[in-house]
């Protein structure tokens, strides 16, 4: 599928991957809003919504994903698990 898709199905709550990634169980999902979700400085903070990426390796952090002129453009992009 090409990236509209891939961003159809993660507004649907779906994750996806690029087949051409290297990485090994590296996938994409969106990151819902949320109000007053971080403490910082004494201060609540919402978070906004965001596109996050689960990085290759055992680790469960989820961190934000900028998407490349590339990864725009290709076609390979595919629905996980």
């Amino acid at each position: 599928m090409d990236f509209s898709e891939a961003l159809t199905s993660l507004k649907a709550g779906k994750r996806v991957a690029r087949a051409g990634w290297n990485g090994k169980g590296m996938w994409l999902v969106l990151v819902e809003a949320k109000r007053g979700g971080h403490w910082i400085n004494q201060a609540v903070y919402d978070t906004m919504a965001y596109i996050g990426m689960k990085p290759a390796g055992d680790g469960v952090a989820i961190v934000p994903w900028l998407c490349s002129q590339t990864d725009m453009l290709a076609e390979d992009w595919q629905a996980v698990g």
